[in-house]
């Protein structure tokens, strides 16, 4: 698979603007872009979602496979991007064995009555089936401290705009290795995942770190790739925890200033 060409689309916006101090004055300021990206398998339009247009490739991938559509990097066989005035196109190419499921899964979908997510069959599409994790990976305190330390100098976007989620792979040792940045935080997340995949990571070695709340939606696509361990800077909601701790999944909230709350499996955070 070769690596589509880098995109025109900047990432961020140099913007004139009113900056107050006790009064207005004028000032330059750059935001974030948000662009529509709209993700296609073998010429089929799946989805469309707002992202910033950067790691498009490894946004793609990742979302593939924590969405379940692909078990492994190897089964996209071609990624291409094309640019247009609307948004950015993703085309992947997959197997038509694996191209024939998902269509037979969005036939099942688009055909049944109701309206948005009502209906247990609707519902059950929202809880993918998952597996237990079974990593054995361990990360000190300490070496958790010193990543969020870290942090600051793996955002370039986040320093310049101030509105963008980031996702940060561990190693072994705590280090961060890895990371990807993005104004939505499960784009974020799969744009990791996919950079990760791409030089065949092995999931259940090392952590994930993110900027941003624990959702479920981030707790299941951890699970997902067999991670151990997710560390969010932000809190948890109920279900995520329920999910982190019916799947032995580690999932520590609020870990910022030398404190963090481990809500599910304490047992793989050392205090050595």
């Amino acid at each position: 698979m070769d690596s589509p060409l880098p995109l025109a689309t900047p990432t961020l916006q140099a913007l004139s603007v009113a900056r107050w101090k006790g009064s207005y004055a004028p000032s330059e300021d750059q935001v974030a872009e948000e662009t529509p990206i709209g993700i296609e398998y073998n010429g089929v339009p799946h989805v469309v979602m707002l992202a910033t247009p950067s790691d498009l490739a490894d946004f793609a991938l990742g979302f593939s496979l924590t969405e379940g559509i692909i078990s492994s990097a190897s089964d996209i066989q071609d990624i291409a991007l094309e640019e247009y005035s609307a948004g950015i196109r993703v085309q992947l190419t997959i197997d038509e064995g694996l191209f024939s499921r998902l269509d037979l899964k969005r036939q099942n979908l688009a055909g049944r009555t109701g309206c948005g997510l009502c209906g247990t069959e609707r519902l059950a599409q929202v809880f993918r089936p998952m597996r237990d994790v079974t990593s054995s990976q361990t990360l000190s305190v300490k070496a958790l401290h010193a990543a969020l330390t870290d942090l600051p100098q793996h955002q370039t976007l986040q320093q310049a705009t101030g509105a963008t989620h980031a996702a940060f792979w561990l190693d072994a040792d705590g280090r961060i290795v890895a990371a990807r940045e993005d104004v939505g935080r499960h784009n974020a997340l799969d744009k990791l995942i996919g950079a990760l995949a791409l030089k065949q990571t092995d999931f259940t070695q090392g952590a994930l770190l993110i900027t941003s709340r624990a959702s479920y939606e981030m707790v299941q696509k951890s699970i997902q790739m067999g991670i151990g361990i997710l560390v969010a800077i932000s809190a948890p909601t109920a279900l995520a925890v329920r999910m982190a701790e019916q799947f032995n999944l580690t999932l520590v909230g609020f870990a910022r200033n030398g404190h963090h709350v481990a809500y599910a499996h304490p047992e793989r955070l050392t205090d050595f």
